[in-house]
């Protein structure tokens, strides 16, 4: 089959005035239509970046919770007579045993944690106790960063529902009663 010059030249023109094929990436449906987002909105089920983790207490002032508002906590720390219970909510392996680093401006505390089976929680979780009366504690008043193996680094802003907890564990604590010293002394 012969073409003439003109119907060549007609075929060459539409061929070219023909905007190109756009690419279709590897995976994606034949159809595909990509949409620019509007500038002010958030896509679902991300989380705003406004939205920052924050400390709040618990209505009984026993404990408080670190993360973001109505998810799980990234860390909470509870005080069961004079005892503060430090949970970091992060899968940990059945029987397992880990040092959580808080580094802060007020000091480094290495608390040792254990995979925990926590109540209202599913698998175990790393959970550690140290005294209210250590001086260690205070590393949670501030800003801190927290590092586990296994379960990576958290940032922590400082917050008042913390430092409230710590303040009246610390009251509630039990106080050490000295050991009466003997004072029968015999004379002859």
């Amino acid at each position: 089959m012969k073409f003439s010059a003109p119907t060549i030249l007609a075929l060459t023109l539409a061929a070219c005035s023909q905007s190109p094929a756009t690419p279709v990436r590897e995976g994606a449906p034949d159809n595909a239509v990509r949409l620019a987002m509007p500038a002010g909105e958030a896509l679902p089920g991300v989380r705003e970046a406004l939205s920052e983790p924050v400390w709040a207490a618990a209505p009984d002032a026993q404990s408080a919770r670190f993360g973001h508002p109505g998810e799980t906590p990234l860390v909470s720390v509870a005080c069961r007579e004079g005892v503060l219970v430090v949970t970091r909510h992060a899968a940990a392996p059945v029987g397992a045993q880990a040092l959580f680093a808080l580094v802060g401006s007020d000091g480094i505390l290495r608390l040792p944690v254990d995979a925990t089976s926590v109540p209202g929680q599913r698998g175990y979780l790393w959970q550690g106790t140290i005294a209210a009366s250590d001086a260690r504690a205070d590393v949670m008043r501030g800003a801190f960063t927290g590092t586990l193996p296994g379960a990576g680094m958290i940032k922590v802003s400082a917050g008042s529902a913390i430092g409230d907890v710590l303040s009246r564990c610390r009251s509630a604590a039990p106080v050490a009663v000295p050991m009466p010293t003997d004072t029968n002394q015999t004379t002859e």
